[in-house]
């Protein structure tokens, strides 16, 4: 059976992209799902260094962490490539062919802005993830709006990209991209402002085909987690026994964040 490939994406740093896709591959892992991974970013590693962060901080403290495999991608020597070909393509078309028949999911990191790698992961999603931030600046990523009335005048190059990608997949005979956006950061303050951008996304997904899904609230404790590599779920395991209101909070966050995600075959077991 084919891998369900999952792809994290956003142009604009900031979203908590980073924060959501590790705690979803490791969720998964730790439900017992297989899982590899791709960092497309190839300057930062975010998501590279995070799994290297937490393989050593579990072999310090001695722990069983769940891991999913980081896959990097294959060397391609330019004589190899057929005339025309984009190495990149080449790169990242070999390293998903090796993974499918070995894991149930393939999550792949999109680097914060647009690349010939990104472009062509978006392609090959079945699930497509998009933080965004909970303000007009971020809402921007999706499309253009009239600064005054807020009307929404038409698609960013963002949810251009994303279309292009569907039309690449119809093309080619694959199921449709269930595109979801995950809010984060959603305000308990500006109710007014808040309502606005509620409804501007709403109408935004009816018009250009997106789920809304519910993210993460701004909380301390994910910038705390990432040095060791640790998520919400690793808390007991690393000896936190009584967790406080704000982190029981953040693992329903997750538990609805998972929900709304409609992985195949994933029942939430935390």
């Amino acid at each position: 059976m084919a891998a369900h490939i999952i792809v994290f994406g956003n142009e604009k740093g900031g979203s908590g992209k980073s924060t959501n896709c590790m705690h979803v591959t490791t969720a998964l892992v730790r439900m017992g799902h297989s899982v590899g991974t791709l960092d497309l970013d190839l300057r930062q590693k975010s998501f590279t260094r995070y799994f290297e962060n937490r393989a050593r901080y579990a072999k310090h403290h001695k722990l069983d962490l769940a891991l999913p495999e980081v896959v990097e991608l294959p060397q391609i020597a330019p004589s190899d490539l057929a005339p025309g070909e984009n190495i990149y393509d080449r790169r990242l078309s070999e390293a998903v062919a090796e993974m499918e028949g070995r894991f149930e999911f393939i999550v792949i990191d999109c680097p914060g802005s647009h690349t010939r790698l990104s472009q062509v992961a978006h392609s090959l999603a079945d699930t497509l993830v998009t933080p965004l931030n909970d303000s007009f600046i971020d809402f921007d990523l999706l499309a253009k709006i009239d600064p005054e009335t807020r009307e929404i005048l038409g698609p960013s190059v963002y949810a251009e990209m994303v279309w292009n990608a569907r039309q690449l997949r119809a093309q080619a005979g694959l199921d449709p991209i269930d595109w979801v956006v995950v809010r984060n950061r959603v305000g308990t303050q500006r109710m007014h402002n808040k309502k606005k951008i509620t409804d501007a996304v709403d109408a935004l997904a009816t018009r250009i085909g997106f789920r809304v899904a519910p993210g993460f609230s701004e909380r301390v404790i994910f910038r705390e987690l990432f040095p060791n590599g640790l998520t919400l779920l690793d808390l007991a395991d690393v000896g936190v026994k009584n967790l406080n209101i704000s982190n029981v909070a953040a693992r329903q966050e997750l538990r609805e964040l998972l929900k709304a995600l409609k992985l195949p075959g994933v029942e939430i077991a935390f």
